[in-house]
């Protein structure tokens, strides 16, 4: 977990860089003129350049004129304790996850970009409610073994509370019939 937080990729207030690559196909089926799928999230150490003013523009990796391969670098993901709930779900969900928000431009379908990225399950949660994009892909080790230190630091479960036994309370407050039977 050292090389995580020792990699250019992570700053000091836990905030990791993530670069996005985004595939687009033209022409996919006869109903689609275009269609995006989110190929992957890396950790951006600047490999694939550096984030301009408009994190619009992509850095094209590949395009053959029926599929191309988008790179989006400089996404900030910033690890908050508040959500560390929200991580602790993402890590027991079977499968740890980066989750992207993402568009498509109303004016040029053939455009689309990521918004935000995160870790947490609440946050990406909130995004789907709002009717947003959302698409996710494995993290990887190094990411969630930073994310399970995080965690662990940072989310404190709510004691469960035990709850009276029906006979030990009032009828009235059982919720079922009142009176002798």
């Amino acid at each position: 977990m050292e090389d995580a937080l020792d990699s250019p990729a992570v700053e000091r207030r836990l905030t990791l860089r993530a670069a996005v690559l985004i595939e687009r196909e033209q022409a996919p089926n006869e109903w689609e003129a275009w269609r995006f799928r989110l190929a992957g999230v890396e950790m951006d150490d600047g490999h694939l350049g550096s984030p301009t003013e408009d994190s619009r523009q992509p850095r094209v990796l590949r395009d053959d004129g029926r599929r191309a391969l988008w790179a989006f670098p400089g996404f900030k993901v910033e690890l908050h304790p508040d959500q560390a709930e929200g991580y602790y779900l993402n890590l027991t969900s079977g499968q740890p996850v980066w989750f992207v928000m993402w568009r498509v431009d109303d004016e040029d379908p053939s455009r689309a970009w990521p918004e935000i990225v995160t870790l947490s399950y609440h946050e990406a949660g909130r995004w789907l409610d709002a009717q947003e994009r959302v698409d996710n892909c494995p993290l990887p080790t190094p990411v969630v073994e930073l994310l399970q230190a995080y965690a662990d630091e940072h989310y404190k479960p709510e004691p469960r509370k035990r709850q009276r036994p029906a006979s030990f309370r009032a009828p009235e407050e059982r919720g079922g019939r009142e009176g002798p039977r």
